[in-house]
């Protein structure tokens, strides 16, 4: 939850730094999820208005990941695009800047730990509820039970008898 706080907040750096101590391996294995995470530095370094800094960090750091792989190379161009628009909100690649893109990277992160830890990617509670509701409509058809009527409440229903 840390991690993924960090990341939405905009500190990347700490983000990385809390995954690798909980598993270095996460981010050595998936060079895509450290690309994400290196291009939200980047894209926080231009939010703040630090130009240079952002340039110097693109082509030290991403810009020899965009040349092994050429989606991150793709990538790496719509983020420096940025840089040439002082109005980002009509910016073709504005969204970038939007926190949506926070929480796309922070979800990214998070399964990667999820899976890690041999965790489902996805949380466990709408299956269940789904389940939950099929097993109510399955044993309407034969029985009389207390059942759960509203799911936020889980307030039981009396059987009709």
């Amino acid at each position: 939850m840390a991690v993924k706080k960090a990341v939405q907040c905009g500190n990347v750096e700490d983000a990385i730094e809390k995954v690798n101590d909980l598993n270095p391996e996460i981010l050595d294995t998936n060079p895509q999820l450290f690309f994400h995470l290196q291009q939200q530095r980047l894209i926080e370094l231009i939010r703040n208005g630090k130009v240079e800094e952002a340039l110097e960090f693109a082509q030290e750091e991403l810009a020899p990941r965009g040349e092994e792989n050429q989606s991150f190379l793709e990538e790496l161009e719509r983020t420096v695009a940025l840089l040439a628009f002082e109005d980002v909100s009509n910016c073709p690649v504005g969204e970038l800047l939007d926190i949506s893109q926070r929480l796309k990277t922070a979800s990214e992160v998070n399964a990667a730990i999820l899976t890690s830890q041999s965790h489902e990617k996805d949380p466990k509670l709408p299956s269940l509820l789904k389940m939950l509701i099929w097993a109510q409509n399955q044993l309407d058809e034969k029985a009389a039970y207390p059942r759960i009527k509203d799911l936020s409440t889980a307030i039981l229903e009396d059987p009709a008898v």
